[in-house]
């Protein structure tokens, strides 16, 4: 899937990660009387790799969402995108923002998402993922359905959110935001933010943050990493938002992350 024309035209500092030692593609996943297309990427020569779930930016799983999971992979990892709404339309057509969260994005309901992703972690397993060490990240809207998941899955050990809302209105689709599911939160986050971020400004952080320190012992054990100059999206290397120096340590904080935690 190309990327999005809505997410502006691709700039040079565009990744392009190999698949020299992986398997790579695309496979459907049954799923509620579906066919869900996931992304997969896993070394050919690691058995039984822990699994990370990859989670869609509101583009959907493009060129980059791939990338990521190709990366993922070659760091040892099944790293697996499902196109998380599939169902609502395919975004890859869409080029504007604001018409591609009228009529797909915010038609997606969380529980559709927790279900689906739960069905991507079932197949992993039938794949030969290991089950016991299991990690999840997401990027904007990936990023807050990270946040949600880490309170619905009992199988998940940890998380990494990437720019995600943590507040918001409250609709029939999204019942419940991050700040809302402290208490419940079943695995650490460690969480990737902005500092310039304009749609999550340092207030939702903040909330977020003093939440977690009443919340669960996996939520007071998250993490927040704030970049003081980081625009929303900076490991997204093609949009005119990536941030070079803070996207690779962000990417190293992660693989850190999950490396302590999916042991």
């Amino acid at each position: 899937m190309a990327n999005s024309p809505a997410a502006g035209a691709p700039v040079a500092t565009t990744i392009h990660t190999n698949e020299d030692g992986l398997r790579a593609g695309w496979v459907n996943v049954p799923v509620s009387g579906a066919d869900l297309p996931v992304y997969v990427a896993q070394p050919l020569q690691v058995t039984s790799p822990p699994l990370i779930l990859v989670v869609q930016e509101i583009f959907g799983v493009h060129d980059h969402i791939q990338d990521v999971c190709r990366r993922l992979a070659h760091a040892g990892y099944m790293a697996i995108a499902p196109q998380c709404y599939f169902r609502q339309g395919d975004a890859s057509q869409y080029h504007d923002i604001p018409t591609l969260f009228a009529e797909i994005v915010n038609h997606v309901p969380d529980a559709q998402a927790m279900a689906d992703l739960d069905a991507t972690v079932a197949w992993a397993g039938t794949q030969g993922a290991d089950l016991k060490r299991v990690g999840i990240t997401g990027f904007c809207w990936g990023g807050r359905v990270t946040w949600l998941y880490s309170a619905h899955s009992d199988t998940i050990r940890a998380g990494v959110a990437w720019y995600g809302r943590l507040q918001g209105d409250v609709t029939a689709e999204r019942p419940r935001h991050p700040v809302d599911v402290t208490g419940e939160m079943k695995a650490p986050v460690l969480a990737l933010y902005g500092g310039q971020d304009t749609g999550i400004p340092m207030t939702q952080v903040s909330a977020m943050q003093s939440a977690l320190a009443t919340g669960s012992p996996a939520a007071q054990a998250s993490v927040f990493h704030v970049y003081p100059d980081a625009p929303h999206a900076f490991l997204a290397d093609y949009r005119e938002s990536y941030r070079e120096a803070d996207a690779r340590d962000g990417w190293s904080r992660m693989l850190a992350w999950f490396s302590d935690h999916l042991r």
